[in-house]
């Protein structure tokens, strides 16, 4: 059996955390805005469900230009969720609990109502001030184009002018200028973040964006000659290591310095790289000498196919092997359309396209999806290494796809020109009860509207019924600690067509039938199912479509 010791500082290698997006968790002081106060109310919610960590989602000084991953004050907490004194009082009542803290540290760039930044406008070109950003001249007559035609995750040229004339980068939004890397001020500053955090307690940070901070700013900055190459084709059609602004070789400089920093704590803090890179790339984040995990988005992007999942699942262990490290699984984030949506649209659908029909092209049938994401949860809580859960998923939420236009807060709707919806819908604030006016979420409304559907969704409509989505993830973490030992599976043989099937240590196994007709139940004791097997008169009985089953 696994030893899940608190103090073991390796803790992280099979834990189940789970992410909290603070301002829809919970609303302590009734102004519609989640609040740390609110997250430390729920806390007993997490520790019921049987959770190792929470991973804290932004939560610092921002204007939410980008749902607080525009931040203002790396060292503070934004005075609409709170204080310094809450984020102290959290964390000491999640310690209390049995429960890890993780924050998100955004390294790759600042708000630009940071100090920084308003000195750097205030200085003018040439200034130092400025070169702790990238700002350049344009190109063209009186410098009115871009210096490049870099491209922003989130739509249009990832460059900006001043009214001075010159030009900074922005990857995501205008909001969001980018930090210059290579700087030793900035180096030393996030050293002092790094600190910071860590002498109050946190126990790890969730490295947002980790691929992006080292980049090539050699003069002339050269052009990647398509819109496309600013992202996931960039990083497959060059070199690996070579793409001008991510996953460059350079990186992983940064990451070795920050280990000694974290390396200087007892336990040594932990860190997990979010880094939307190809497998064999991200493995490299995790070496014992830089971060200790890597997000596995290639588990979260697969189809609902057995030979797919199993070749993900597959390389993705061998892959965090390779380096000693521990393999991820998430399903569901903050930035992706939620699992028990996006499971049931058929290979090759677009989500942005799915978003913007408000979930009617295709429609999913809400019972069909909650059922596919139940076996597809039990089969990543079977898996060796750390589960990330996102907030709601225990109790089966849908996409809030057909949110209006008018209340969406996503930077991705104008800054794409109304042709990306964004991610609100996966952030519309979570469901307590079954009726208030923000179903428990506090006194007063939410800052997104929930569906009226939320009701039956909340967790007092699911608090302690039998079969629930609620009560299945308690059981499945409560068995997940008394069944972990090892980090190895092993594939059973010649399963069904459309069958995952593996063993783990200690001899349990984990059966999950992705196809679309009934397979024979193996033999053996039923520990947990996350639909019922279905008799079919031979005593055993068989394993319905969608559904995922634990054995003894």
């Amino acid at each position: 059996m696994t030893d899940f010791s608190p103090h073991r500082p390796d803790w992280w290698r099979q834990a189940v955390v789970y992410q909290v997006y603070p301002r829809s968790f919970a609303d302590a002081d009734g102004d519609g805005l989640g609040d740390l106060r609110g997250v430390t109310g729920r806390l007993p919610h997490l520790a019921a469900l049987g959770v190792d960590a929470l991973w804290l989602s932004p939560f610092y000084p921002s204007e939410l230009a980008d749902g607080g991953y525009d931040v203002a004050d790396h060292r503070d907490v934004d005075p609409r969720l709170g204080s310094l004194a809450d984020f102290d009082a959290l964390a000491a009542e999640a310690h209390r609990l049995g429960l890890k803290v993780i924050v998100d540290l955004v390294p790759n760039h600042t708000s630009h109502r940071h100090p920084w930044f308003q000195e750097a406008l205030d200085a003018g070109p040439g200034a130092p001030a400025r070169d702790r950003y990238v700002f350049r001249d344009g190109r063209g007559p009186g410098g009115v184009l871009p210096p490049t035609d870099w491209q922003s995750v989130f739509g249009g040229s990832a460059w900006q002018r001043v009214p001075d004339g010159q030009w900074y980068l922005h990857l995501f939004a205008r909001e969001q200028p980018d930090l210059n890397w290579d700087r030793e001020e900035v180096r030393e500053d996030f050293r002092t973040t790094l600190r910071f955090w860590s002498d109050r307690g946190v126990d790890g940070f969730r490295v947002d964006v980790a691929h992006a901070l080292a980049k090539d700013l050699a003069e002339p900055l050269r052009d990647l000659g398509a819109p496309e190459l600013s992202g996931d084709a960039g990083l497959a059609r060059l070199a690996p290591g070579t793409h001008p602004f991510f996953d460059r070789d350079e990186v992983h400089e940064i990451y070795r310095d920050w280990r000694r920093v974290l390396d200087a704590y007892t336990p040594p803090r932990t860190a997990v790289a979010e880094a939307w890179v190809p497998g064999d790339r991200r493995a490299l984040y995790a070496r014992p000498d830089e971060l200790d995990q890597a997000f596995n988005f290639e588990y979260l992007q697969a189809v609902w196919d057995a030979e797919a999942i199993r070749a993900v699942i597959t390389g993705s262990l061998a892959g965090a092997r390779a380096v000693g490290a521990s393999a991820t699984w998430v399903l569901s984030n903050h930035d992706v359309v939620r699992h028990a949506s996006r499971l049931m649209l058929p290979p090759g659908t677009d989500d942005g396209g799915w978003l913007l029909s408000d979930g009617l092209a295709p429609q999913v049938d809400e019972t069909a999806g909650l059922r596919r994401a139940r076996a597809a949860t039990l089969l990543m809580l079977a898996l060796p290494g750390s589960s990330y859960l996102y907030q709601g998923e225990e109790l089966g939420l849908p996409e809030v796809a057909d949110l209006p236009v008018e209340v969406l807060q996503d930077p991705v709707w104008e800054q794409s020109g109304h042709t990306r919806k964004g991610r609100d819908g996966c952030r519309v604030p979570l469901p307590w009860t079954s009726a208030g006016p923000s179903y428990g979420f506090g006194p007063a409304g939410a800052w997104l509207p929930q569906p009226p559907a939320f009701a039956r969704y909340a967790v007092e409509a699911q608090d302690g019924v039998e079969g629930s989505t609620l009560e299945l993830y308690r059981t499945a973490l409560r068995l997940r600690r008394k069944l972990l030992a090892g980090e190895e599976l092993t594939w059973e043989p010649d399963p069904a067509p459309g069958v995952l099937a593996f063993a783990r240590t200690d001899g349990w196994r984990c059966v999950a039938n992705l196809s679309d007709t009934p397979v024979p139940l193996p033999a053996g004791e039923v520990l947990l199912s996350s639909a019922p097997p279905a008799p079919d008169g031979s005593g055993t009985g068989t394993l319905p479509p969608d559904t995922t089953v634990w054995l003894a």
